[in-house]
């Protein structure tokens, strides 16, 4: 088909056929919809902008009600004076002041510290060790590193039965092969040290195997290179360890450290348990007895939730202490290691 163009009276070119409409498109009436503000605009903001508070609610609330209301209220009993089925009187800052002139209190502090630092030293050093020859190619390697986190699985309860049953002052597995090599037997349970290196015992056999897979993870992030470089520069293996193993991996030492003493913080299961009857109060003359049991027998044996509420607060004031401590760490660390400085 042949088609005509006509020129206009003044001889000009007639005007070009128009294209269609390009608002004539879905997107087109999306965005004129969107600026009308129609219930379809409204329900696609509400989906990218309230939608993902939605998600994370269900871990607030739960925080709220499981973390941040109990921590309120305790700080709240830690000011009165209450003792369990009755009323709470105001009190201020008696309870503190009560502590600072307490022996009870500052027997748990020096045996939680004691514990924390007799179970915390020998329990990373053994997880080092542990973890540089699980960092080898050796045989049964998959086997050997579930095995070293099969104490971290077993339950307090029975591994401080266990322990408690081998450190028996009578006939534990301990004192008689200490009768073997010509030692006289030792109270585990009545002395001061002995029953705290035996709870630290439980401690480290528990914790040691866990803490060696975290190393383990961290060494094998640690690039090859520097190792061939140490080795064409002469370096045992001992030295490698020294000097690139170590300081490639301290920021994990740093938090095993921390982590570890937090947990040494709160220590209660394993000396409860291994003192039986008198575990509560921390054997009978308070020789392991540590912040955690100490809260404790004030809430529930003696009934003055206002104490417990005061050595609870006191722990979560350490906890910080540490925390800060962890992070003026941190940041020395990053100082030194920034060019120049």
């Amino acid at each position: 088909m042949a088609t005509s163009v006509r020129a206009t009276s003044d001889g000009s070119p007639p005007p070009a056929a128009q294209p269609p409409d390009a608002g004539s498109g879905s997107g087109s009436r999306k965005q004129r919809a969107a600026g009308r503000g129609g219930p379809r605009s409204t329900l696609y903001r509400l989906d990218i902008k309230a939608i993902p508070y939605v998600f994370v609610a269900p871990f607030f609330l739960t925080f709220a009600a499981f973390g941040l209301f109990p921590l309120i209220y305790t700080g709240w009993l830690s000011l009165h004076r209450v003792e369990l089925g009755g009323s709470a009187q105001w009190k201020g800052l008696e309870n503190y002041t009560s502590l600072a002139t307490s022996e009870f209190f500052w027997n748990a502090l020096a045996n939680t510290f004691t514990i924390g630092a007799i179970s915390t030293v020998p329990q990373l050093l053994m997880a080092l060790g542990l973890a540089h020859l699980l960092n080898y190619e050796l045989r049964g390697r998959a086997f050997l590193r579930v095995a070293v986190l099969a104490p971290y699985a077993t339950s307090i309860a029975a591994a401080t039965l266990v322990f408690a049953q081998l450190f028996n002052t009578d006939y534990g597995l301990i004192n008689t092969a200490l009768g073997w090599v010509g030692f006289e037997p030792v109270s585990w349970e009545s002395s001061k040290w002995p029953a705290q290196i035996a709870i630290s015992a439980i401690v480290t056999w528990r914790w040691t195997g866990y803490n060696a897979l975290i190393y383990l993870a961290a060494m094998q992030a640690v690039p090859q290179d520097l190792y061939e470089a140490a080795a064409l520069d002469g370096a045992s293996r001992w030295r490698q360890f020294l000097s690139v193993t170590i300081p490639s991996i301290r920021p994990t030492i740093l938090f095993t450290i921390i982590v570890s003493t937090i947990g040494a913080t709160q220590l209660f299961g394993e000396p409860m348990l291994f003192g039986g009857s008198v575990g509560i109060s921390g054997g009978s003359g308070n020789q392991f007895q540590t912040l955690s049991l100490l809260m404790y027998e004030k809430g529930w044996v003696t009934g003055a939730l206002g104490q417990a509420s005061a050595i609870a607060w006191v722990m979560l004031l350490l906890l910080l202490l540490i925390g800060g401590v962890q992070t003026l760490i941190t940041r020395s660390n990053r100082k030194r290691k920034k060019p120049g400085s």
